[in-house]
């Protein structure tokens, strides 16, 4: 792809951009080098990657790579031989730490990202280089006392006899014989040895080598004699552990030479990684789409912008190409937006085959051209001569010389500079030429003979940029189809020049210029009134669309709330029946130690009645529901009718005719209690059967057959104890004359211990052992009062 087009159409500011996304100083390279592609396999595997790329960076919420250095340097100085520095190494290892974390993040099941899944495959992290690298080095500066075993023993002797000789400098600092001719009793340290600060006039009086002074020469740094033999120690020490560091550094540097290969293998796939992520990373930030490709020169462009506008002043541009026509002649006022909708064609194809995504709506479709070539801007020559027009003219020469079927063609201004007429003339005559080789061609002009070229010649198609006459302002809006009107007059009108001159400059032209001009403003006013409807169709639909949204939501909130209020009403059931159940059961304790200390006086068992009654009415308050959910009330009702109370799933008789509350007083059992009309159903009273084997007891607050038999067999004395009581109770509620006790023969326990408690129960008017057929000594006949 020529330069000249990349530079014009500003594909270079997009490699810059892209540039800003990738991690490290490779990845960045490869985004400022990248250059469009021509074969069509190799765009779409661009594309493709770069669409994996958005959809990991989706995924995973960000990039998945981490930040790595270019080591290709010190790969081939450790290669010569060279022992590499702390910081190379470093570098090394970081790289290898990327690669590895880069297999980790990017090596998965997934089946919608295979070209990056091959290519992180292919990463080789060579993870015991990485962490013996980063174990013994700690940083630029600093080697680890653990780097090697000489290393920990020379640390320690280095420690050791720093120890040595700064306790025997600090007694001497610290002593009467030697402080008083100290400038400071401190120690310090002069070119690598420890010193004491000594006054001048007393160097005689401190035996000693001198390492320094100070800038006056009031001060000497004296070593004493007595630390000299220690200091020459410490010395050959700090020399060991520099040769030892020495070869530590150089065994990691061989270690590096022997997997340079792979290293450098790793460094070439992380650099395409991260340039293609940069690619990803990019499509997210401008929003793009990925768009379709073909090889038979065919364009739609959906709503595109052009990424270099901010994207809260663009005006996205729909433009289509290569199907009915070849050629688009692209007319309109200045500023109005020609050259940039010839330039977002041109750099959304460059962008397109550089495996870029296109900042458009889906749809999008583009072709692989092999060139694209674009006369855009003034670039006259002064060291040349060239004058505007030669400019021009002499990149168009090299153009048309060069041009294919399989090339792409953008002219603006086409044949301006010179005299109206020529320009013309000459720019038909390019345009005709390239037609008839069908290179896929657009060109901006002001010239009216282009528009009727246009308007005459098949294959050629004639497109407008919008401007607002009222406002003087374009609107950047382009139409295909409708060449443009320069308004030139309606311009002069608004800022104000006479109209007497313009009538007379209307004088000057032919009449088939003016006819011509007048039918294309009929049919741009015409267009633009169509497109005010489609918008105004448009806007109906998105609002029918958006009360559509508003009902169905509204509707679902409905049913929402219906579900909340069942799920509470029916909470407020279970705490209802909850509640009644516990005040039976608490009801029934109170009998039970009644009948265990005698015979319960009358206004006590009242008492007892009379607050099972007030707790059943005030539960059948709480359930009413007035909104009428339950079956059709009765609308007569008389003393005795037999009624199913609904919220109780129960019968009772009626006692009373309806008051102003519209309650009516039930039996039910042997209890009493309130019920509204809208909670009854009358039923018919079942006839009573001949035989029963048990019987129906009714509470209030929910039914339990009795049987008339308990089977205690199994059971402990106590438990059976309770559950024979338990029955008895219930038997006794049901209003039962006569119940057997199973208790099973065994060793008599559990019938001796039942027939001595019954001779206690109250409500026992006698028992019997059972007879023949009737289960003998197994049970315990029992006859109630």
């Amino acid at each position: 792809m020529n330069e000249r087009a990349l530079r014009v159409l500003e594909f270079t500011k997009i490699r810059d951009m892209l540039a800003t996304y990738a991690l490290s100083d490779p990845g960045k390279e490869k985004c400022r080098a990248l250059t469009p592609l021509s074969d069509f396999a190799d765009v779409n595997r661009a594309l493709d990657e770069t669409e994996e790329a958005v959809a990991t960076l989706s995924y995973v919420g960000g990039n998945p790579l981490i930040s790595f250095n270019d080591v290709s340097e010190y790969l081939a100085l450790a290669e010569k031989g060279a022992t590499l520095s702390q910081k190379a190494l470093l570098s090394v290892a970081e790289t290898l730490r990327a690669a590895r974390a880069a297999r980790n993040a990017l090596v998965t099941d997934k089946e919608n990202t295979p070209l990056i899944t091959s290519m992180a495959s292919r990463l080789q992290p060579l993870r015991q280089l990485e962490t013996d690298i980063t174990e013994a080095i700690l940083s630029e500066e600093e080697i680890s006392d653990h780097a090697s075993p000489a290393l920990l023993d020379i640390r320690r002797h280095i420690r050791q006899a720093n120890d040595r000789i700064r306790e025997k400098l600090n007694a001497m600092a610290h002593g009467a014989g030697y402080s008083k001719y100290l400038m400071e009793s401190i120690v310090t340290v002069r070119g690598g040895r420890y010193v004491l600060p000594v006054k001048a006039e007393h160097r005689a009086d401190v035996p000693g080598l001198v390492h320094d002074q100070s800038a006056t020469g009031a001060t000497l740094f004296i070593e004493p004699l007595a630390v000299v033999e220690l200091g020459n120690e410490l010395k050959e020490w700090r020399m060991k552990e520099r040769d030892e560091i020495e070869r530590i550094l150089a065994a990691f540097s061989q270690q590096v030479a022997d997997s340079a290969g792979l290293i450098s293998q790793n460094l070439s796939i992380l650099a395409n990684l991260d340039f293609i992520f940069a690619k990803g990373m990019l499509s997210r930030e401008m929003e793009c789409v990925r768009p379709k490709m073909n090889e038979e020169g065919r364009v739609n462009l959906v709503r595109v912008r052009h990424p270099l506008i901010p994207r809260d002043t663009v005006v996205p541009c729909s433009l289509w190409l290569g199907d009915d026509f070849t050629s688009l002649i692209i007319t309109g006022p200045n500023t109005g937006g020609k050259t940039v909708t010839l330039k977002t064609l041109g750099l959304m194809t460059l962008m397109a085959q550089s495996g870029l995504h296109i900042p458009g709506a889906l749809g999008t479709e583009l072709s692989t051209f092999e060139e694209v070539y674009a006369d855009i801007g003034d670039e006259q020559s002064i060291e040349q001569s060239l004058s505007t027009f030669s400019s021009h003219m002499t990149n168009i020469v090299s153009i048309m010389n060069a041009v294919t079927p399989r090339d792409l063609a953008l002219f603006d201004e086409l044949g301006a500079g010179t005299d109206p007429t020529e320009g013309a003339a000459l720019a038909q005559v390019i345009l005709n030429a390239l037609l008839k080789i069908k290179t896929r061609t657009a060109a901006t002009t002001h010239y009216s003979e282009l528009k009727a070229y246009a308007l005459s010649t098949k294959g050629v198609e004639n497109a407008s940029v919008e401007f607002d006459v009222a406002t003087l302002r374009p609107t950047y809006r382009l139409s295909i189809g409708v060449p443009g009107k320069s308004n030139a007059f309606e311009i002069s009108r608004r800022l104000g020049l006479p109209e007497y001159l313009i009538e007379e400059a209307k004088d000057l032209l032919s009449h088939d210029t003016i006819r011509f001009e007048d039918v294309i403003a009929n049919a741009e006013y015409h267009r633009q009134i169509a497109e005010k409807e489609r918008q105004l169709a448009e806007e109906a639909r998105a609002e029918t669309v958006r009360l559509r949204n508003e009902a169905e939501k509204l509707y679902r909130d409905m049913e929402e709330k219906k579900d909340a209020s069942t799920r509470k009403a029916k909470e407020e059931a279970r705490r209802i029946v909850e509640k009644a159940r516990r005040d039976s059961e608490q009801i029934l304790y109170d009998l039970k130690k009644m009948k265990k200390a005698g015979s319960a006086p009358d206004h006590e068992v009242n008492a007892l009645r009379k607050k099972l009654e007030e707790g059943i009415d005030s539960l059948s308050e709480g359930l009413r529901t007035p909104t009428g959910n339950f079956a059709e009330p009765p609308k007569t009702l008389k003393v005795g009718d037999i009624v199913e109370i609904t919220h109780l799933n129960t019968k009772g008789t009626v006692l009373s005719l309806p008051d102003a509350k519209g309650e009516v007083q039930l039996q039910a059992g042997i209890m009493k209690l309130k019920a509204h009309l809208s909670q009854l159903r009358l039923v018919d009273e079942p006839k009573p059967k001949k035989k029963q084997s048990s019987v129906t007891v009714s509470t209030g607050a929910a039914m339990r057959t009795v049987g008339l038999s308990c089977d205690v067999r199994g059971m402990a004395l106590d438990e059976a104890l309770d559950e024979v009581e338990q029955y008895l109770d219930e038997a006794v509620l049901a209003g039962l004359h006569e119940v057997t006790i199973v208790h099973g023969k065994g060793t008599g326990i559990l019938r001796e211990g039942i027939q001595k408690h019954l001779k206690n129960y109250p409500h026992v008017k006698s028992f019997r052992r059972g007879k023949y057929g009737e289960g003998e000594e197994g049970v315990t006949v029992v006859e109630l009062k």
